[in-house]
């Protein structure tokens, strides 16, 4: 049955432009291919927010796609349903016949049925004495099947969209995690820094963002978000930058005014039992000096920088360009590993005052080393640093440990 004419609807609905044109790219398009039904209302369903229809417009349509008896759309057997607003109704989860005669209304609005309308707006069809329907009034369904190819490509990009949408909502919500902590750990460490100011920004870009918002703001506040970022994280390095310069300064000028008294052997690392041996059983005024003075001279990089990374092999993948060649290329990575192991920045900074910054990454070497046997890599540097405070450690005899372990043993010897 072949109904590709015009028809104007019934009653006071006034006859539209738009819906002619419709009419007659349907009327002009001869689709000879069949698509299954749930498939193609599958596509509504996804692509039901670009056409602005409610989800009782889906019920409607869902009740409408019941009443056609095959599971594929034929053009060639008829895509006119007829159902009463009754049956509908009670097909459509028993909304009322208001809001059914509205959301019939946004399908046809939407151009995803067409009315084809009796002489008295009845629904009904004239069948053969075989019993195969002539003509029939009501609702065609034409547009799903013409449109098919069209839903389907539309269906993919509003996919594509959410995906897209969901996404960048992850995006922003870890990126406003970071700058929100970071913010808090320099201002409750004293980091130097107007913080104050930059949470203010912070703040501001939050009043910005709406309640709701679709993907083009989400992604707006992201960017807003990732430049504060990027300028908080600027901050902080500029600020360890500069406490290594500062830690440095200090250890070398206490060697400079300690080096005329001194003698050379006191910079090399040296056991227990040896420190045992140089005191003498009365120990005079001068003897327990240099003892003092031994210790404070312990801060500054007293190991060979090629013995380190002989027995902290690891630590030289988190170098600056994959590898370590001096220094001040070990303490930057300490503060990778630092970082990465959950080292808080005030453990590290007590660290760097009471052993020097060169040995605190040393030991930062060593703990990565033996971060298999560790359980808390921050609360075994503060214990470090507390027992180097009161003279009691040497980061030699764990050099020593880590080189035999590491099958250096007999060179060392």
């Amino acid at each position: 049955m072949h109904t590709g004419h015009i028809t104007t609807p019934f009653g006071r609905r006034p006859a539209k432009l738009a819906l002619v044109k419709e009419q007659l790219a349907i009327a002009a398009s001869t689709p000879s291919t069949r698509v299954e039904k749930w498939k193609v209302f599958r596509d509504v369903c996804e692509t039901r927010e670009r056409f602005g229809l409610q989800d009782r417009a889906i019920a409607v349509l869902d009740a409408l796609l019941t009443f056609y008896p095959d599971t594929q759309l034929d053009a060639s057997n008829g895509l006119v349903v007829f159902p009463s607003n009754a049956q509908l109704s009670v097909r459509a989860h028993g909304i009322t016949e208001s809001t059914l005669r509205r959301q019939l209304g946004a399908l046809v609005d939407a151009g995803l049925i067409l009315r084809r309308d009796s002489p008295n707006g009845k629904r009904y069809a004239h069948r053969s004495r075989d019993g195969e329907i002539e003509k029939a009034y009501g609702f065609d369904l034409s547009p799903l099947l013409t449109r098919s190819t069209e839903l389907a490509l539309l269906a993919q990009d509003v996919a594509a969209e959410r995906m897209r949408f969901r996404r960048s909502k992850e995006t922003l919500t870890i990126c406003r995690r970071d700058v929100r902590k970071l913010i808090t750990a320099a201002i409750e460490e004293g980091a130097p820094g107007n913080w104050g100011h930059v949470e203010t920004i912070y703040v501001g870009i939050l009043s910005r963002h709406p309640r709701h918002p679709d993907r083009n703001q989400v992604e707006t506040t992201l960017g807003e978000m990732e430049l504060l970022r990027e300028e908080v994280i600027n901050m902080l390095e500029m600020q360890l930058e500069t406490e290594f310069m500062h830690g440095n300064a200090g250890p070398n000028d206490r060697h400079i005014q300690n080096s005329k008294s001194e003698s050379i052997n006191e910079l090399e690392p040296s056991s227990e039992e040896e420190q045992g041996a140089n005191v003498p059983e009365e120990p005079n005024a001068r003897s327990v000096a240099g003892a003092k003075t031994k210790i404070k001279l312990e801060k500054i990089k007293a190991f060979p920088l090629g013995m380190v990374l002989r027995a902290c092999p690891q630590i030289v993948d988190y170098g600056p360009v994959g590898g370590i060649a001096h220094w001040r290329e070990l303490m930057t990575a300490a503060v990778v590993v630092r970082s990465m192991m959950g080292v808080s920045p005030s453990a590290y900074e007590e660290a760097c005052c009471a052993m020097g910054p060169e040995n605190a990454a040393v030991a930062m070497a060593c703990i990565l080393e033996r971060s298999n046997f560790i359980n808390s890599p921050g609360g075994y540097l503060r214990d470090l640093t507390k027992r180097s405070e009161q003279g009691e450690f040497s980061l030699g005899p764990m050099l020593m440990s880590l080189l035999r372990s590491n099958g250096e043993g007999s060179a060392v010897a």
